[in-house]
């Protein structure tokens, strides 16, 4: 799997976390920045990842900001993305098997025992459908009304 990765600034530490959990569990990665610790506007770094996604040049993406709520809100403001704001392995699992997310997003304050639990169960769970495709239909004709 090929993942799309970015966080503003506050996120850089937990991101190259990630980029080292990947790393070691196999995965190929890209990087969309913040590179450094001076500020950044997050919006800008989740479009460039959530358009990757979108585009087909990542199969799923990982967004990490102060909280994790601007970045996920600035993602799923992208056609065809389905962002979750994870904070637990239970959110993670529910997001990709109910929702088929297709971007993580973290808050910079995650622990790295429960950051590896979140991010492993991201990557390696897929989406039940069934039911759940119902759903996600709607939510794409919500998308093609705009």
């Amino acid at each position: 799997m090929h993942i799309a990765i970015g966080s503003d600034h506050r996120g850089l530490s937990i991101k190259q976390e990630v980029i080292r959990l990947a790393t070691a569990a196999g995965y190929s990665y890209h990087d969309f920045g913040s590179l450094a610790d001076n500020p950044v506007d997050y919006p800008d770094i989740a479009k460039l990842v959530a358009k990757a996604v979108t585009r087909g040049d990542f199969e799923r993406g990982i967004l990490v900001c102060s909280t994790g709520i601007g970045m996920c809100i600035a993602a799923n403001k992208v056609s065809g993305i389905r962002a979750a704001l994870c904070y637990d392995n239970f959110c993670a699992l529910r997001a990709r098997k109910h929702n088929d997310a297709n971007i993580l997003c973290l808050r910079a304050e995650v622990e790295k025992g429960l950051l590896a639990e979140i991010v492993n169960t991201f990557l390696t769970s897929h989406f039940d459908g069934g039911r759940h495709q119902r759903r996600l239909d709607k939510i794409r004709a919500m998308e093609e009304e705009q």
